[in-house]
């Protein structure tokens, strides 16, 4: 099968380049505004899919086990520096094609600010489908393609593509954006039932967030974020999605499963996990779970 390409923040200064001193805090704060509206306040295990160097980390305290997950090592290792000293935090690298845990193992996943880079967003909800538990809680972010500035762009004809065809569009290499009927049905179709929705982002201007205090835009977009039962006009939605009744709930004693055959994994030692299904070992260097590729002995 061929494999599907993925964004890799490896080395990148991510965190120092797009958020930190970047004038971003109006995001920053709004995102978590709508996450403590969604995300139930305790559970017994989180994961986070494309945690990044994790800076949404401190909203999880309600939760007895978190995993941080990315693509990247790098961004992860810059989350355990200010992490590791609490023993709930996981850090684990990996492909989100091919999660490396026991169906059934999270009540809560969340994921905001990644979905954008999936080339097969299909996939990567049957994954979060396959390692939920039974009535657990999906909280999706994504990027909206009906939104207000590329309404009026494609109105203007400033833009070849239209925002009310249903299709994902690649915007630029390895970033989408995607309809909400389109996110809605696919969320469905993979068996999650499809809840509150709000709209975030609505003063994502530039003019707006130097001219206008913080608290204020904070303020007004808190407000309008419930818009969303009605419409999504913002550039960034976020959903909030149940797990069926039925499915998988991981056994006790079990939660990382090898990539490859999905088989349980059992632990060498603190340094190494061994697949019994296919032979393969995967490493863990430091503390941080590292599923990119297997390992020789």
């Amino acid at each position: 099968m061929k494999k599907q390409p993925i964004c890799n923040y490896e080395n990148s200064d991510y965190r120092t380049q797009f958020w930190e001193g970047q004038g971003r805090e109006y995001e920053d704060l709004v995102e978590r505004v709508a996450l403590k509206r969604l995300v139930p306040a305790r559970g017994s295990s989180l994961i986070e899919i494309g945690a990044g160097f994790g800076r949404l980390s401190n909203e999880y305290t309600g939760y007895d086990k978190v995993v941080l997950f990315d693509y990247s090592r790098s961004l992860l290792r810059e989350a355990q520096a200010h992490l590791q000293h609490d023993p709930r935090y996981i850090f684990v690298a990996g492909n989100w094609y091919d999660m490396p845990f026991v169906s059934g193992a999270f009540d809560t996943i969340v994921q905001v600010r990644s979905l954008h880079h999936a080339t097969d967003p299909i996939a990567v909800f049957r994954q979060m489908a396959r390692i939920i538990q039974p009535r657990g809680d999906y909280i999706l972010e994504y990027a909206n393609k009906l939104n207000m500035k590329a309404i009026l762009r494609y109105s203007l004809k400033r833009q070849n593509w239209s925002p009310f065809d249903k299709e994902p569009i690649e915007f630029a290499p390895l970033h989408y954006d995607f309809h909400p009927d389109w996110i809605r049905n696919q969320l469905q179709d993979v068996g999650f039932k499809v809840g509150e929705a709000l709209s975030v982002s609505y003063f994502r201007v530039p003019l707006l967030k130097r001219t206008v205090p913080l608290k204020w835009l904070v303020g007004m977009d808190s407000l309008i974020q419930r818009t969303g039962r009605f419409g999504h006009l913002s550039p960034s939605v976020f959903v909030h999605n149940k797990a069926p009744d039925t499915g998988e709930r991981a056994p006790a004693g079990q939660f990382f499963a090898c990539p490859s055959c999905a088989t349980p994994l059992v632990e060498r030692d603190a340094s190494r996990l061994d697949c019994p299904g296919c032979g393969l070992g995967w490493k863990c260097d430091q503390g941080l779970y590292d599923f990119k590729e297997p390992i020789s002995d």
